[in-house]
């Protein structure tokens, strides 16, 4: 039996499992027949066209793990934000953990999809949001057929969110090979203000494929800041699906940050529905050994008046592949919109690879549009310069790989979050840079 065969047969387990009240009933069943249809990406798809995923499935995924496991606190202390206080949302193997979690329902909720879609007291807010901006994508219609747990956060108009929010998804490594399918929904509301922190984390060795939806609506006027930290071990893969529809006058940022994993595929996708939107994408990536990152970017300017800016640094070394595929797409009624997108990588070993296509799609005729990308080497010049002060080649090549990236860190709005990428940059470079981190 094929794994797309596997998964077909366990969603007619998983469903007599469940509620056939479910106000996503039909919506499971929509989306499995869609996958169905269209089985698992292949790079005969243009999207795909340098990111494959057959290594990965040819393991014997499950799709739900045997037992339910737990961690101890000490165990992953330290991927938390521990510096100052946030709510937290924890998973362990899919399986919310309460003990590790801190959530809230005073004046708005960060809680659990699983309660949002079993609770009359939610029932509108699902029906109205979950699952309407997300593509009818194959690997997005799979998670959206096993949809069952996940964050769901609803921030009502004018609230600002004093403390961040950290989605935190471990994998304890009981199972040989699992597939995990997180599905968040995230809505803020008019004037409200969020900043979230997201994070995957294999605790061993053994094989996981984590194919994670979320879902943002940004009301207007409001404000998302949100974080990626892709640092995972070397058995792990992550394909992450992001949507998020702006409404007037709103601003979202994502910033993500890729350092590890064996295969991480990011697709980001932004659809400005109101005037005078801002949509901010960031990113940095650095990689070694035989990592692979794809970042595949898409912002939809369907109104006037809005503004974009992507601007993603890739530093890759040994046999390590980077993507970047990112799409500027803009509608006839679209004017006066000011999008701007760049990505900028540096190529540190002969062996290490980088494909970037950066495109523009515009029907209007009163835009201001760029894009660019830039593939090169460390500057032979600046290391010569740096050298000749009495700086080592190692100590120089770390301090010029800072440098290149960041630009993007100056954009990180949680000083405690800033301070810990920064570590995570030193760490990845192999070098202590000898400032206050």
């Amino acid at each position: 039996m094929s794994l797309k065969d596997k998964f077909i047969s366990s969603f007619l387990a998983f469903e007599d499992y469940l509620d056939d009240d479910s106000p996503i009933h039909d919506l499971r069943n929509k989306a499995i027949n869609n996958f169905e249809l269209k089985g698992f990406p292949s790079k005969k798809e243009e999207a795909w066209k340098y990111t494959s995923l057959k290594s990965l499935l040819k393991a014997d995924l499950s799709l739900f793990p045997k037992q339910e496991n737990g961690v101890d606190f000490k165990e992953v202390k330290k991927y938390f934000l521990h510096d100052i206080d946030t709510y937290k949302i924890v998973f362990v193997d899919g399986v919310y953990s309460s003990f590790l979690s801190s959530t809230t329902h005073e004046g708005m909720d960060v809680c659990l999809l699983s309660a949002a879609l079993s609770k009359d007291k939610y029932k509108s807010v699902v029906e109205t949001y979950f699952n309407k901006i997300a593509k009818e994508e194959s690997m997005t219609s799979l998670n959206t057929a096993f949809a069952k747990e996940g964050a769901y956060i609803f921030i009502p108009k004018h609230k600002e969110v004093e403390k961040p929010v950290e989605i935190l998804n471990f994998y304890t490594g009981s199972e040989v090979s699992l597939m995990l399918q997180p599905r968040n929904l995230i809505v803020v509301g008019e004037n409200a203000h969020i900043q979230i922190i997201e994070r995957h984390q294999s605790l061993s060795e053994n094989a996981v494929l984590t194919n994670s939806v979320t879902e943002i609506f940004a009301e207007q006027r409001a404000m998302v800041d949100y974080y990626k930290i892709q640092n995972d071990l070397p058995e792990a893969s992550l394909i992450d699906n992001t949507y998020i529809k702006q409404e007037r006058d709103s601003v979202c940022s994502i910033h993500t940050f890729s350092f590890g994993g064996k295969l991480t595929r990011n697709n980001l996708n932004f659809y400005q529905y109101g005037e005078h939107c801002n949509s901010i994408l960031k990113g940095i990536t650095i990689l070694e050994g035989k990592q692979h990152v794809d970042h595949n970017t898409l912002v939809h300017h369907i109104a006037p008046n809005c503004e974009s800016h992507q601007d993603y640094k890739g530093i890759y070394d040994e046999n390590s592949i980077g993507v970047f595929n990112g799409k500027i797409l803009v509608e006839k009624d679209a004017q006066k919109l000011n999008a701007f997108q760049q990505n900028n990588n540096i190529l540190i070993s002969d062996k290490a690879t980088i494909n970037s296509k950066p495109q523009l799609e515009i029907f209007a005729d009163d835009v201001r549009c760029s894009h660019g990308c830039t593939i090169g080497q460390l500057d032979d010049e600046a290391l010569f310069y740096l050298r000749s002060r009495g700086i080592g080649q190692k100590e120089a090549q770390a301090l010029l790989m800072y440098a290149f990236a960041n630009n993007v860190l100056e954009s990180v709005k949680i000083p405690e979050l800033k301070k810990r990428i920064n570590k995570l940059i030193a760490r990845k470079i192999g070098v202590s840079l000898g400032f206050d981190l």
